[in-house]
């Protein structure tokens, strides 16, 4: 039997491909990007107070991440023949990614960054290439209410990632948590472009995440990396299909990319309260809540890695059950969170 075959007949272990070289890309590129910024001085400088590291660290690991992410779907596309739906769709992600990789670069490079409006505007073009290529709201009709409501969507997680992007390897980690409850739940359905873009993803974060929270090589991915990711995620998330047994298993994604919407919101509504703005930054998030309460850095991360795996769990769970389970699912993760947030709201910020 020829390996090509072998594969084709077990196409898990094709995903387990993607998501091997994808990792490996990444662990390999980003200290190429790390000595990259190094030499040319793209540094995130802790110059404000919302700044959570005390030294200039090196920015581009979100090259990185998204090179890992590219190489790894095209090697693979070697090994098999995509259906065409499957490259159309691909197409538009890696256009609409790279576009907001070059957003994010421009960003993390301008000392003065672009402004959240350019940075909207550029975001909404990146959503709208990706419509273009079908990947959209697709139980939602007319066509230019599901056409809005994904341009929503997409700008919405893309920036989402972006917000809880202030601790090393929170944001890398969710997504790729994210990933893998995006490949488990597509892995049943014909949507085989969720299921290697998903591997991918996973991987390229899991290569770049310990050089994040090294001491040594630490990098951040910046910018360029988070806007990157949660643009990834969001259009996954419009990929495939969630309601085989109850419609209720369409709200899926939410549990999925329960901690960067949660973050969102939460900063949002505590930014709007004070009277500031909700594009500027602050110390409300609340990771930094966790923080202040007395949790090590390391201790949080394992609190929210739990959680982001408990919600895909769940949310895997409302895919397959009957409706009165998916109806207790979504009872017993809202109290939850409305007495989590009624404590976090206690916590004072200094």
């Amino acid at each position: 039997m020829s390996m090509s075959v072998f594969i084709h007949r077990h196409p898990s272990l094709l995903y387990g491909i993607t998501f091997a070289i994808a990792l490996v890309m990444s662990a390999v590129i980003t200290p190429l990007m790390r000595a990259l910024a190094c030499k040319f001085d793209i540094l995130d400088r802790p110059f404000s107070e919302i700044k959570t590291h005390r030294r200039p660290t090196p920015y581009l690991g979100g090259v990185a991440v998204w090179a890992g992410w590219v190489i790894a779907l095209f090697v693979i596309r070697l090994f098999t023949n995509f259906p065409t739906g499957t490259l159309h769709n691909l197409r538009g992600i890696l256009i609409g990614s790279a576009i907001m990789m070059g957003l994010g670069l421009i960003d993390d490079i301008k000392t003065k960054g672009l402004g959240f409006k350019r940075k909207f505007l550029i975001q909404i073009l990146a959503a709208i290439i990706v419509i273009w290529f079908d990947i959209r709201l697709h139980f939602i009709s007319p066509y230019m209410m599901a056409f809005a409501l994904s341009v929503v969507w997409i700008v919405g997680i893309t920036n989402a990632f972006n917000i809880i992007d202030i601790m090393d390897g929170l944001s890398s980690g969710v997504a790729c948590i994210a990933s893998f409850a995006f490949l488990l739940i597509s892995l049943p359905s014909e949507m085989i472009y969720v299921n290697f873009c998903a591997a991918a993803l996973a991987g390229a974060c899991l290569g770049f995440i310990p050089f994040n929270l090294s001491q040594k090589l630490k990098i951040f991915m910046g910018d360029t990396g988070s806007l990157t990711i949660g643009f990834i995620c969001a259009s996954l998330a419009l990929g495939t299909a969630y309601t085989k047994l109850n419609d209720i298993g369409l709200i899926a994604p939410l549990f999925i990319l329960a901690i960067p919407i949660y973050d969102t919101l939460l900063v949002s509504f505590m930014r709007l309260q004070k009277g500031q703005s909700p594009f500027l930054g602050s110390k409300d998030h609340f990771a930094l809540r966790l923080e202040f309460m007395g949790y090590t850095r390391k201790q949080i991360l394992v609190i929210i890695y739990g959680a982001s795996a408990l919600l895909s769990l769940s949310a895997y769970f409302i895919t397959v059950a009957t409706v009165n389970e998916a109806l207790m699912i979504c009872a017993v993760t809202v109290v939850l969170s409305w007495l989590i947030t009624t404590h976090l709201t206690k916590v004072e910020i200094h």
